[in-house]
């Protein structure tokens, strides 16, 4: 082989996706049924094998985002989620409340008893542990004219994450990253300042389908809502990486705004915002089966527990941008939409995707090749 070709074929392997390989695909599961009693083991399992059962996914929904360690109905019992995570392969992402609180101690007992109780078998399936939910979000003015409810001082979380780590240091998790879930927009708020700088990574919260504050909020405006989010996001997380913790639109209920809740609109935001995402960056949709009964839209991905989605969750195999909007299933790109309260390329110019720029120069390669 020549020198050339083997430049060739180096800056064509250059040019291929660079997907992470550990990202992983899941959605957010509460601890309590839609009429408020806890979830048991059989429950979590049941959930659990539905989402991995999907029919038509870009690739196996086999993660699940947690916003408690503690059964329902008990203090500081281990939630029955771990027990249910092992038996099916199920990665975690651990969540510990941290609002209305002064205190997580509960929440690391819990934790600490689910580690002691199951092993390595539960640690190796922990991706990560996010101490708080939309805290900064709910205790900043937007969060307090939304009533979105009782949040925490910048400080309060900041001190959980410290607690969180220490408490973590002499367990079989002491190697697992450690971060915090919010709206996007408190992340560049220099008041929260603290989190930032305590946190691993990001978890960021993003519905487009709540955003009227900002305008047009259609389905049609979601794609520039999101990429305006996300850029915003980048730009403010000294390089730490962004998890995606919670996104989704409705395929039935109320409109909020411009935003149309239809299962048209679900496909189109899936494919959109969902599948540049999905095997690139760890993501959670929101959500498998609704169980937030104060919601005036659903988000159900399934219903009544059927493998049949929804909507048609296969992703388009369009891999190229043009103009303002991306249609790919390969490449993705996050406002402050709490619910209520991947980036896509924007670009004036038609983008060659990488894959299509790798193809053309392994034809090149094999032009130079056979010459």
């Amino acid at each position: 082989m020549s020198t050339l070709t083997t430049l060739l074929t180096l800056a064509a392997m250059a040019f291929l996706p660079s997907a992470d390989a550990t990202a992983v695909m899941g959605f957010n599961s509460a601890s309590t049924k839609s009429d408020g009693s806890p979830k048991v083991q059989s429950d979590f399992e049941g959930e659990f094998r539905l989402a991995a059962g999907l029919k038509g996914t870009p690739g196996p929904f086999t993660s699940v985002r947690l916003y408690t360690n503690i059964q329902g109905g008990t203090t500081n019992s281990p939630l029955s989620a771990f027990p249910a995570a092992v038996a099916t392969n199920t990665s975690m992402l651990l969540g510990l409340w941290a609002s209305g609180t002064d205190s997580i101690q509960n929440e690391l007992t819990a934790l600490g008893a689910g580690i002691e109780q199951y092993g390595d078998a539960f640690a190796n399936l922990v991706i990560g542990v996010a101490v708080g939910s939309e805290d900064l979000y709910r205790n900043s003015a937007t969060g307090i004219a939304n009533k979105a409810g009782i949040g925490a001082q910048p400080d309060v979380v900041a001190n959980f994450i410290s607690e969180t780590r220490s408490f973590l240091a002499n367990t079989s998790l002491a190697h697992v990253p450690v971060g915090h879930v919010d709206t996007f927009n408190v992340w560049g708020n220099a008041s929260n300042a603290a989190v930032l700088n305590a946190v691993d990574f990001l978890g960021i919260d993003v519905y487009p389908f709540y955003e009227n504050n900002l305008g047009n909020n259609s389905i049609g405006n979601a794609l520039s809502l999101w990429d305006s989010a996300m850029q915003e996001v980048q730009a403010s997380s000294a390089g730490k990486p962004v998890w995606i913790t919670e996104t989704g639109w409705p395929a039935s209920g109320a409109a909020w705004g411009d935003a149309e809740p239809s299962v048209a609109n679900a496909k189109l935001y899936w494919d959109e915002i969902g599948c540049p995402l999905f095997g690139v960056t760890n993501t959670w949709w929101y959500v498998l089966e609704d169980e937030n009964t104060s919601d005036t839209a659903n988000f159900s991905v399934s219903l009544d527990g059927t493998t049949t989605p929804v909507w048609n969750l296969t992703c388009p195999v369009v891999t190229t941008t043009s103009g303002n909007e991306t249609g790919t299933s390969s490449s993705g790109s996050s406002s402050s939409s709490a619910k209520p309260s991947a980036s896509g390329t924007k670009s004036g110019a038609t983008v060659v995707a990488p894959q299509a720029l790798a193809t053309l120069l392994l034809v090149a390669f094999a032009a130079v090749y056979a010459f």
